[in-house]
């Protein structure tokens, strides 16, 4: 570095800060800025900078061995006193480009003065005194059996932290024994070793064999899982992190040799009777054979089907006890692992800490992974919609959420068994759907109308229409799965997408309903004879409505669990709960009135037939039971919370804000449903009508000339209400959950679901509790001697249960006392 360079780089302005001056540092510049009246010192603040004279940047000059140095602290000190607190001094033409190439060129100045102008965590240069740019731990030292046994520990907090989502660089590229494996880039299995330079690697096999066979089979086993999550739906750096910084996970390489290998490591530990005790060998080994069933466990499906897979997801909860029992025997290793090998990764970050979580958390965290990985396959058991929709909401709903590699391997066996068999799967998987919610036994799903070529057979017309309903229903119809695939909070995001398109499917669903009317000869159903009014069946329409209102539940739903909602506006959207509900019910009671012609309109059903109607009217009821329980909670609890807000223990949604008025907090909240053509989302007048049943008028009144009696007449209706429907509620509920597995449409998943309805039972229960115990403080409040409108309020005490204490995630049921 030139002095005189060093002085123009001043001169030219580097920005400064009064309170963040060095206590002591030497510049060397041949010229000394001593004339600042061309300087115009301003506030920072302001967003405005001093300036030299406008002029073009100097360009660098070469000095002679005479440059003499001269000491410029006190004037430089002297000169930066006069700015204040947040005042700055930068030249126009001095950009951050030119500031961050400054202080590498100063490099050897902050040696020499120890100066630290940069943070180590921002600077992948950076080196502290005597350090050194690379890491010095010796990989071919010689191993204890129980240090190999603390390194494959190691390894596998490592793993799971990357499967919670952190990234290679953080956990399992840290290794320096993963890292010699990896770079250089192996062409051959051979070279992926830890010796490099042609020395032979037969004197130390508890290295070379036993550590580098378990290290390939992990490498290979992230291989197998990164494939997987990387064919499905996820988002990078929310769910997973799935970045190999130009990194190879022997993604060439075949596992039946690494397998091999694996073998031969598990025989030589079987052998060597001379590496201590028999407990520190078994260590070894369950840990070979359980790296050994996790690689055959998570390779694609096309090598094993489902159930053989699921065995060894089973092999593998077998297993990993002895890896519990035996971890005490290890011993960390915890310099073979170090934040400076990812100096080498192909990053735009600079260095990150490692993410270290303990061996307890990662073993409960590999238990759930096997034991999801397990239960996923049960879904191939039941290929049908609804059950499989059941499946899916069941499995996502369990806390803890089951890892992203769970959710995309579930993805991929639902995309692959409608898809891998033959090209008209998908078709027969959407005519089975159809068939059981609103076309049983109908010609429009009849498998012999693709061998009709005749093209004026109306068969022949209907076939190719409902191919091409089926080509435009197939992919939103598997969006469905996608997005209860996602975590909580994707899975809402999602669904607010999907219902856009499943209204539009549902218009153009419309239109062919109509067209196909001439080929069915469908007859209507005449509601009265006076008014002459016909009813249409719109089956195609009505399936994707359907389908389109359970989604919107969902999304309302999914906003309790996620904890979306204030609490002033729980009443509200209960409310609005239960209009989607009863809307769903009145649109299932339409199809089976359909449902019930057709089947009364079919003289002498076949036996298949008749098992088709019996399918369609079975999940009509339930269908039936499910949307008049949910009506009946969500209105009891929008009843309860209208409650507590007419008696001022909750804040009115109603009310104005500073910033924001009812009506467009409404209109936000409603954003996601505003664009669907149905249903309509009620106007803001209706809505604060209903969900205040009608007391808003009253509550002005309370405001002003309302006795202490009419309030609590009025409050006392609202909980009768209330208490009408929490009762409704539970019977319904109870009656759910003694429903068969097969009418609920939960096979395979039953134990979740029957977990999951005895909470909301148990919600159920919360909420006529604290019903009756208003009342009985009202009825308190109304025996008292205080005259005081307000005493309602002070009679009753009222708790919101958090999210891990309630009954129910979707059912927030409040705790009166």
């Amino acid at each position: 570095m030139t002095a005189e360079h060093d002085g123009d780089r001043m001169a030219e302005g580097t920005a400064l800060r009064r309170d963040s001056i060095p206590a002591c540092i030497l510049i060397e510049i041949s010229t000394v800025i001593t004339d600042t009246s061309h300087l115009h010192l301003v506030d920072a603040r302001q967003e405005t900078t001093v300036r030299y004279h406008d002029r073009p940047s100097s360009s660098r000059r070469i000095l002679n061995k005479e440059t003499t140095a001269q000491n410029i602290t006190a004037k430089f000190r002297s000169a930066a006193s006069s700015l204040t607190t947040g005042q700055l001094v930068k030249d126009g033409y001095f950009t951050l480009f030119e500031a961050v190439g400054a202080l590498e060129e100063e490099d050897s100045l902050i040696k020499r003065t120890n100066a630290q102008i940069m943070d180590p965590k921002m600077d992948s240069g950076y080196l502290a005194p005597g350090e050194t740019l690379d890491d010095d731990y010796d990989i071919l030292r010689d191993l204890q059996p129980e240090e190999v046994v603390g390194i494959m520990d190691q390894l596998i907090c490592f793993e799971m932290a990357w499967h919670k989502g952190n990234p290679l660089s953080q956990s399992l590229f840290t290794s320096s024994y993963i890292d010699r494996l990896l770079w250089p880039e192996p062409k051959v299995l051979q070279e992926a070793c830890f010796v490099r330079d042609g020395r032979t690697a037969h004197d130390n096999p508890l290295l070379h064999l036993v550590l580098r066979a378990y290290c390939l089979a992990l490498l290979k086993t992230c291989d197998f899982v990164l494939g997987t999550i990387g064919k499905e739906h996820y988002y990078e750096e929310e769910d997973f992190v799935s970045n190999l910084y130009h990194r190879n996970l022997l993604s060439d390489f075949e596992a039946t040799d690494i397998e091999n290998l694996l073998e031969d490591a598990i025989v030589y530990i079987a052998q060597r009777e001379e590496m201590g005790a028999g407990e520190v060998r078994a260590a070894l080994a369950s840990r070979l054979q359980l790296r050994k069933a996790f690689l055959l466990a998570v390779r694609p499906k096309t090598v094993l089907q489902g159930p053989d897979q699921a065995a060894l997801w089973n092999s593998c909860l077998d297993l990993l006890p002895k890896l519990r029992s035996s971890k005490h025997l290890g011993v960390a290793v915890k310099n073979s692992f170090s934040t400076k090998i990812q100096r080498r990764l192909a990053s735009s970050v600079p260095p990150r800490p490692i993410v270290e979580i303990g061996s307890d958390e990662a073993f409960v965290y590999l238990n759930q992974l096997f034991q999801n990985g397990e239960e996923v396959y049960r879904v191939l058991d039941h290929p049908d919609g609804c059950n499989w929709m059941s499946f899916v909401m069941s499995f996502q709903s369990r806390t803890p959420l089951p890892s992203v590699y769970i959710r995309c391997l579930l993805q991929s066996l639902i995309e692959d068994e409608v898809r891998s068999e033959e090209a008209t799967s998908i078709k027969q998987f959407i005519f089975n759907d159809l068939g059981q919610i609103v076309l049983p036994a109908n010609i429009l799903i009849d498998p012999a109308n693709d061998l009709v070529e005749a093209p004026h057979d109306p068969r022949f017309l209907i076939s190719r229409k409902m191919e091409a309903f089926v080509l435009r229903a197939a992919e939103f119809y598997l969006d469905i799965f996608r997005a209860l695939c996602m975590n909580r909070s994707r899975m809402r995001r999602m669904l607010c997408h999907l219902i856009l398109d499943w209204d539009g499917l549902q218009l153009d669903a419309e239109a062919l309903d109509i067209e196909l009317r001439t080929n069915t000869d469908e007859e209507p159903i005449s509601r009265t004879a006076a008014t002459n009014e016909e009813i249409w069946s719109f089956p195609l329409s009505s399936w994707a409505y359907y389908h389109k209102l359970h989604q919107m539940e969902w999304i309302v739903q999914l906003g309790f669990e996620l904890d979306i909602y204030q609490l002033d506006e729980l009443g509200g959207m209960y409310w609005y709960l239960q209009h989607l509900a009863n809307t769903r019910l009145q649109h299932l009671e339409r199809i089976r009135m359909f449902t019930t012609r057709s089947f009364e309109r079919t003289p002498k059903p076949t036996s298949k037939k008749s098992a088709a109607f019996n399918r369609s009217f079975s999940f009509l009821d339930f269908a039936v039971l499910e949307a008049s329980a949910i009506l009946s909670f969500a209105d009891g609890l929008s009843c309860l919370y209208s409650f507590l807000t007419y008696v001022n223990l909750l804040p009115s949604s109603f009310q104005p804000f500073p910033y924001s008025t009812a009506s467009l907090r409404y209109s936000l909240r409603m954003r996601p449903f505003l664009p669907m053509s149905l249903p309509e989302v009620p106007s803001f007048p209706e809505f604060r009508s209903l969900v205040s049943l009608h007391t808003s008028e009253t509550t002005d009144m309370q405001d002003s000339k309302a006795s202490a009696d009419e309030v609590k007449e009025q409050a006392m209706s609202i909980l009768d209400v209330a208490d009408e429907a929490m009762k409704a509620a539970r019977k319904e509920w109870d009656a759910i959950s003694k429903t068969g597995p097969e009418t609920a449409r939960c096979l395979g998943c039953e134990q979740w679901w029957r977990a999951s309805v005895k909470n909301v039972v148990r919600a159920c229960i919360a909420g006529n509790i604290a019903v009756a115990t208003a009342k009985k403080g009202l009825m308190t409040s109304s025996t008292s001697s205080s005259s005081d409108d307000g005493n309602v309020a002070h009679a009753l005490r009222v708790e919101f249960p958090e999210k891990d204490k309630r009954y129910h995630a979707w059912w927030i049921v409040p705790s009166i006392s």
